[in-house]
């Protein structure tokens, strides 16, 4: 004899279907129809506006362009390793996923793995700018499958940024351009003796600083080992990833030397995750760092309007290439990575965020944002303009080197193949732990967080 439900479990049935209705058919988490949903990295620096003055202006094009359309930003506020785990956290449930998401590109292969992201090809096969962008930036956003989960909007590229000042105190030549990695660190250890008071060498590294440790610090070390054709973190023959390389334990050797040597920050500024705020806004305008492993981004912080204004930068800061170990072909490195806007998987709003893409990307806006964020143009109608090239000084340098820098391997094991690199920097950082330990504990862990995809040199 069946079983008859009560008045009361009734009620409850009726309303969990009701519940149910509604989040089917609704728009991600209970937003309307008409309104996207924006989520974006904000700076832990509140001086920092570049990115939000940025989307501001599109928001007034989009709704503008858009009548009756919305824009609402869900800004996370956080240091990088922190964005990327609140980000996934979002986009797991509808409730809770924006429409339209900022993806670094070592990510994206994870998150298509996890099902996290939208394949962008049916909006982009009727985009007419989609052919503008260079095809590396393209691969940037591709997943194994071969479709494509984001929309670049940027590159970027790396090398060592030295003062001038720094420099001329400790008669050093203000026009430096080290060969090897002993010029780099002669360099530092004069700089020691002859500049009290000053931090001669940063090196990001440890598992606080995120990645920015393992590209602008290690990778930049790392891929200056070889033959500068041969990606010594992941052998695409075998589909594996490399452990036990000589190039790997001279890579932690050199990060030994700084920080034992006191070449580099105290330990514990270093293995500050917003250290690398304080390298920034701080210490180079202040002249209290001699020489920085970092990005082409970090004019922002000193234009007009940034909150750590400093017009006189490129006349105090010095630019050279990171040179391979021992001056080998082709004699200098840099690494790229960048961002891209993707369209998560539960976004309630697709259609309507890949318009914000569009927005967004347009010839005008994307030179607007490159100049802005002093990024490397991927569109090539923009790398070609004049407005571009001559914005500031700098750009030129970090473009040129897009010709022979390096990509990280970033599938979808990469993520974790890079916390078990920090976890290595950081060993011999502290002193913890030697070369030979860290790099034997590194192997171990690669077998573990790729499922033993490994192969020994």
């Amino acid at each position: 004899m069946p079983v008859r439900p009560t008045a009361a479990l009734t009620t409850l049935l009726t309303a969990a279907l009701a519940a149910t209705a509604l989040t089917a058919c609704g728009n991600g988490s209970g937003s309307s129809p008409d309104t996207v949903k924006v989520s974006y990295k904000q700076s832990t620096d509140n001086s920092i506006k570049v990115m939000d003055t940025y989307l501001a202006g599109i928001k007034k094009q989009f709704e503008k362009k858009y009548p009756g359309k919305k824009v609402e930003f869900v800004p996370i506020k956080a240091p990088d390793a922190e964005y990327y785990t609140k980000l996934q956290q979002m986009l797991r449930s509808p409730r809770t996923a924006p429409d339209l998401v900022y993806e670094d590109t070592f990510l994206i292969n994870s998150d298509i793995t996890s099902g996290y992201l939208k394949p962008l090809d049916p909006y982009l096969a009727k985009w007419p700018d989609w052919s503008r962008f260079i095809d590396t930036a393209k691969a940037a956003a591709k997943g194994q499958d071969g479709k494509t989960y984001g929309v670049p909007d940027g590159t970027d590229t790396r090398g060592l940024w030295f003062d001038k000042r720094v420099f001329r105190k400790a008669g050093l030549p203000t026009d430096w351009q080290p060969k090897t990695w002993d010029d780099v660190l002669t360099a530092a250890r004069t700089i020691k003796r002859k500049v009290p008071g000053v931090t001669p060498l940063n090196v990001y590294t440890g598992k606080p600083i995120g990645e920015a440790a393992t590209m602008q610090g290690f990778e930049m070390l790392l891929y200056g080992t070889g033959d500068g054709k041969t990606d010594p973190l992941y052998d695409s023959g075998s589909k594996k990833w490399i452990a036990g390389s000589q190039g790997f334990k001279d890579s932690l050797q050199f990060v030994e030397t700084v920080y034992q040597e006191k070449l580099g920050p105290d330990v514990s500024d270093a293995l500050d995750p917003n250290y690398g705020t304080a390298v920034r806004g701080e210490l180079l305008p202040q002249g209290k760092l001699g020489i920085d492993l970092d990005g082409s981004w970090l004019p922002q912080d000193w234009l007009p309007g940034s909150g750590h204004e400093w017009p006189d930068w490129s006349k105090q800061l010095g630019l050279a290439y990171m040179p391979t170990q021992h001056g080998q072909a082709p004699g200098k490195v840099s690494m790229s990575g960048g961002w891209t806007w993707s369209i998560p998987a539960k976004a309630g709003n697709p259609d309507l965020a890949f318009d914000f893409i569009k927005t967004m990307q347009t010839k005008d806006n994307a030179r607007k944002w490159y100049i802005a964020n002093s990024g490397i143009a991927v569109r090539e109608d923009v790398a070609a303009d004049p407005d571009y090239t001559t914005a500031q000084p700098g750009i030129t340098f970090f473009t040129d080197l897009v010709a022979n820098t390096h990509y990280r391997p970033a599938y979808p094991a990469y993520p974790k193949v890079s916390t078990a690199i920090q976890e290595a920097m950081e060993g011999v950082t502290t002193g913890d732990r030697s070369v030979e330990k860290a790099a034997s504990d590194y192997d171990s862990a690669l077998e573990d967080v790729t499922g033993n995809q490994v192969t020994h040199q």
